[in-house]
């Protein structure tokens, strides 16, 4: 869609009176080369990097989701002027108010941020005077933030951020005593809170929050933008929405809804102002892109869109279910997060030759690139196609592809490991070489044939420590856990006499090398006395 349309959709929106500049000095076409012909000359692939057909859904790590149409003309037509941030944030919370029926809006950058600065705003209440002293709270009558465990994830780092002591909970009772003076809110995933009768739905939380007078901010990141909102109908105080999930807004931002007085706070602890949210800095043009998301959102025809993604998954289910063995299903969520229908394409491993982690390595990693996820269980094995992100065109990619590798015959894989081309049983040294620093680990493992157990001792934690050795191949995996977070650590390595190297693959924390040797005690050997009694003298 040429930009001049984009316009053309975006006069259609209707804007709040004084917030669009007017559109000056706007270039009918992209000047940059690497524009010039899309069709030849992907963006992505002008810097050497190979784009991805995402069947997988709204992960951040590739990309989000796609904005819409309306939402990029309105950030072309932000860029094209000044604006004072505090008059844009007051116009744009007025318009998302009158958008979504709650009592104020504001937008952050991304989701986690908004969590970052709405429990700034719980701590400080709005007094700049605390604001710029976090994370350190010395002082302040503010300083704990309850949550739930089943709540706890890797995302309440934002929270955490701000210096506040979490406090978990188990029951509704243990609630209840947590609750004090100090607490300055509550935090709740919004996954399962809003079933009625849950023992700690956003309701039964709201039944002892609201006497105290405590917020509960709700994160509802991945979910769909209910009008009038479910959670703040339920007793929520702020809910927050990552913009570049199902409400395909700018990936960069975030919605939060909720109590005028607190996100009053939220915004003063955020960019442009100075203290703890200034490293979070949302632009105009991601502001009203957001703003331009919900309008859209609220004119999107929702069931058009299922029917398209349905039609999508049932053209792939048909390529491949033409394979004798290949059976699928289709799964349509009721539930808000994630909204979005999924394909399940299942088949026998040992007819096939190939798993469908196997299956998914080979898309993710081949071209074309397809973002799928993978399941195996009780002997048999699947793939999932999730279509809510999926693009025109990207269906018959996806079959063809899948019919592809699906078709093709394999042989029978070696059921027999290869004999151990040595013993590892023992202490190993272990120097991991991450990108910046070094770290020393240690590995102990017993071996019994092919097979490892061990122990992995890291700069904090000691946890389990499994493998094999093939050969001279060795596979070792750890897991550090917190309450929050988890680190994998899989260990690929070549044994050479009395020594290890190798790399260490960490997820999302990417890759890192790492050589270990065979500890070497120092000890003498001598004979140890054991007293016969207390000693006469220290």
């Amino acid at each position: 869609m040429k930009r001049r349309e984009h316009l053309r959709n975006l006069a259609l929106l209707p804007l709040a009176g004084g917030i669009f500049p007017a559109f000056g000095g706007i270039n009918e076409e992209p000047t940059s080369s690497i524009f010039k012909d899309e069709k030849e000359q992907n963006i992505f692939r002008s810097i050497g990097v190979e784009p991805i057909i995402n069947c997988r859904g709204t992960f951040t790590i590739i990309g989000g989701s796609i904005e819409r149409p309306e939402v990029r003309a309105a950030m072309e037509a932000a860029s094209q002027n000044f604006i004072q941030y505090d008059e844009l944030a007051d116009g744009i919370g007025r318009r998302l108010a009158e958008l979504t029926g709650a009592e104020w809006g504001v937008v952050s950058a991304g989701c986690a941020a908004g969590l970052k600065h709405v429990t700034a705003a719980c701590v400080t209440g709005g007094n700049p005077e605390k604001l710029i002293r976090i994370p350190n709270l010395t002082g302040f009558e503010k300083t704990e933030v309850v949550i739930p465990r089943h709540s706890r994830n890797v995302y309440d780092h934002a929270i955490r951020n701000i210096g506040v002591k979490v406090i978990t909970v188990d029951t509704i009772e243990e609630l209840e005593k947590a609750l004090n003076s100090k607490t300055a809110m509550i935090y709740i995933m919004a996954y399962g809170a809003t079933q009625p009768g849950q023992p700690m739905s956003t309701e039964a939380i709201a039944k002892v929050a609201k006497p105290m007078n405590i917020p509960i901010l709700v994160d509802a990141a991945a979910e769909v933008l209910t009008i009038p909102n479910v959670h703040l109908q339920q007793g929520a105080t702020i809910v927050a929405y990552s913009g570049g999930k199902a409400i395909c807004g700018p990936q960069c931002a975030g919605l939060l809804l909720g109590q005028k007085d607190i996100l009053m706070s939220t915004w003063q602890a955020s960019s442009p102002h100075h203290g703890p949210g200034r490293d979070n800095k949302v632009g105009r043009e991601e502001m009203i892109g957001m703003m331009a998301a919900v309008e859209t959102w609220k004119k999107r025809d929702h069931a058009a869109e299922w029917k398209t993604w349905l039609a999508w998954l049932n053209a792939i289910s048909k390529r491949v279910t033409s394979i004798s063995g290949v059976t699928s299903s289709i799964f349509e969520p009721t539930e808000l997060s994630n909204k979005s229908p999924v394909l399940n394409i299942s088949w026998d491993p040992a007819q096939f030759n190939i798993t469908g982690e196997e299956l998914a390595e080979i898309t993710g990693r081949t071209k074309p690139r397809i973002a799928i996820g993978a399941h195996s269980k009780d002997k048999m094995t699947s793939i999932q196609i999730t279509s809510g992100q999926m693009q025109p065109g990207n269906e018959k990619v996806v079959a063809d592809r899948l019919f592809e590798i699906l078709s093709q015959k394999r042989s029978a894989k070696a059921t027999t490991m290869t004999a151990p081309a040595g013993v590892i049983t023992g202490r190993w040294e272990a120097t991991i070489e991450f990108f910046s620093s070094n770290s020393i680990h240690t590995l102990n493992m017993e071996q019994d044939g092919n097979w490892i157990v061990g122990s992995h001792k890291g700069d904090f934690t000691v946890r389990d420590l499994v493998g094999t050795i093939e050969g001279d191949n060795i596979i070792l995996r750890s897991v550090e856990r917190g309450d929050a977070d988890r680190v994998s650590f899989i260990f690929s390595a070549t044994l050479k006499d009395d020594s290890l190297s190798g790399d260490i693959y960490m997820g999302e924390y990417r890759t890192a090398k790492f050589t270990a040797t065979r500890y070497k005690y120092q000890s003498k050997r001598e004979r140890i006395v054991v007293p016969s009694g207390p000693p006469l003298a220290t």
